[in-house]
């Protein structure tokens, strides 16, 4: 159902911005990065970069990261309608379209975004499959010369509803972990071969570097050189396993 609504769709934008703000604060974020320099807080980073996480854990970037000059991709559904509104008080900005409706024109946007802004993606979004990678954002790396990031995410024995992605709800007070990759250079003008071979290439690398974060999460204990996250500020140091 589509709610025309401008007064409804701010007042449900409003209430989940709230909602992410208070159930999220109350998590306990550490994070680790292969590169610190990739973290778009962290002073020696250099944009623009592609981000990319799984659609089941929007709440931990939408919350740890905003106002860090990042575009989003929404889909056309009435749920992103919502999530627009609290995007933009929560500190980025947005684009709506995607595969099956206003994709041609949110990919001309994202290409003239891109080239100046951070834009972050979930490329198993709007619909799924779940935790299966789409080519648009190894398509718009190869094209605007500009990285991926990769950020695996995980929370301590979340909640999870009942939806093509299994949308993870954390549990107040339990862990959030974060593990990033290093910049992906994708080669410019790849033809459709070797589009789908970096897209392989970097949901493998999703999918390990979750994997990796949700046992983090699970387990507890410390990475070497690992720091707190949050939402001010503070950069993510280095990546080894202790």
């Amino acid at each position: 159902m589509k709610i025309r609504s401008k007064f409804l769709n701010k007042a449900g934008g409003f209430l989940i911005a709230w909602v992410v703000r208070h159930w999220m604060r109350t998590l306990d974020y550490q994070g680790a990065l292969h590169d610190p320099s990739a973290d778009p807080i962290h002073p020696e980073f250099r944009g623009p970069a592609i981000f990319v996480f799984w659609h089941d854990y929007i709440p931990i970037m939408f919350y740890l990261r905003g106002n860090c000059n990042i575009t989003m991709l929404l889909s056309q559904h009435q749920d992103a309608e919502w999530l627009g509104q609290a995007a933009s008080l929560m500190g980025f900005e947005t684009i709506r379209g995607s595969t099956n409706r206003g994709g041609v024109a949110a990919l001309r946007t994202l290409f003239r975004t891109g080239r100046a802004k951070n834009l972050t993606i979930t490329p198993d979004g709007p619909r799924g499959p779940r935790r299966r990678l789409a080519q648009g954002a190894i398509y718009l790396a190869s094209r605007l010369g500009i990285p991926l990031i990769a950020f695996g995410l995980g929370y301590e024995r979340p909640w999870r509803l009942n939806t093509w992605d299994r949308f993870a709800i954390p549990k107040p007070y339990s862990r959030a972990r974060v593990v990033g990759s290093p910049l992906i250079r994708i080669p410019p003008d790849l033809d459709r071969d070797g589009i789908e071979h970096h897209r392989q290439r970097v949901e493998r690398l999703l999918t390990e570097l979750t994997d990796e974060a949700e046992a983090w999460a699970e387990r507890g204990g410390h990475y070497e050189n690992q720091i707190a996250l949050r939402r001010e500020g503070i950069p993510i140091h280095n990546r080894r396993a202790a």
